[in-house]
């Protein structure tokens, strides 16, 4: 088990890629604390975590509210003394055109993907400085690279989160501490799952292998990343998109 014993924070845990990166993680021998606005979807993946044989805590947290983020930080190292693996990952989507965008909508969004990364890193950034040590991986998006039709804010954002982890790559690498990015293409998530069919069907004509992702193909690449064995990557953007943005 390549994180045997490690400690881990997966924000948006709760369903989808965070869960499944959550759960994978937990597979490799971390235990994990489950950073979920829903505390209900929060347990239930904290109890999956348990179940394969790992600890596993689960906080009901909006990573947009930079105090709640702090208060986690410091609950779980009270709890843990350390934590080595950070993954943000909590998001969600607002549909919005040029247009039509509402400023309230913008805010939501940016406030979850970008201000929340930043949120997450700030708080744990000094502990890991300490170490010495540290592993983070930031969730964008093939979007964040290539933009997308009525999808203004959550395309921003994830291009945001690139410059962040680049810019966040370059300050603390002196402290051996790694700063990543996964930009998934079309992942069967629950929201996706809702998507209208020729809408997933147009992007997957354009994915040349012409099929959706499945959530654990992003956790499979998010534990290599959290382990040594990505000891010389950092200010990386690795796409796990089935070659959907060549």
């Amino acid at each position: 088990m390549k994180l045997k014993d490690r400690k881990a924070i997966v924000t948006g845990a709760g369903q989808g890629i965070g869960r499944s990166i959550a759960l994978k993680l937990a597979q490799e021998g971390a235990d994990v604390a489950i950073a979920e606005m829903n505390p209900d979807t929060g347990n239930q993946t904290a109890k999956e975590v348990q179940a394969l044989g790992r600890k596993a805590l689960s906080v009901s947290v909006d990573v947009a509210d930079q105090k709640q983020v702090q208060t986690m930080m410091d609950q779980l190292l009270k709890a843990w003394k350390r934590i080595d693996i950070l993954v943000n990952n909590a998001g969600f989507d607002r549909p919005g055109s040029l247009l039509k965008v509402r400023e309230e909508d913008w805010d939501a969004v940016m406030g979850v993907h970008l201000k929340g990364t930043l949120n997450c890193i700030q708080a744990l950034a000094p502990h890991m400085i300490e170490n010495g040590y540290g592993k983070i991986i930031n969730l964008s998006s093939v979007w964040g690279k290539r933009g997308a039709v009525s999808e203004i804010s959550y395309s921003s954002a994830k291009a945001g989160i690139i410059g962040l982890t680049k810019s966040v790559a370059r300050e603390l690498g002196r402290y051996q501490i790694n700063v990543n990015a996964i930009l998934p293409g079309l992942i069967l998530t629950p929201t996706i799952a809702k998507m209208a069919e020729k809408y997933q069907n147009m992007i997957i004509e354009s994915t040349p292998l012409k099929r959706m992702g499945k959530p654990e193909e992003v956790a499979n690449v998010a534990a290599f990343l959290a382990s040594d064995e990505a000891s010389f990557m950092t200010g990386a953007m690795v796409e796990v998109s089935g070659g959907w943005n060549m």
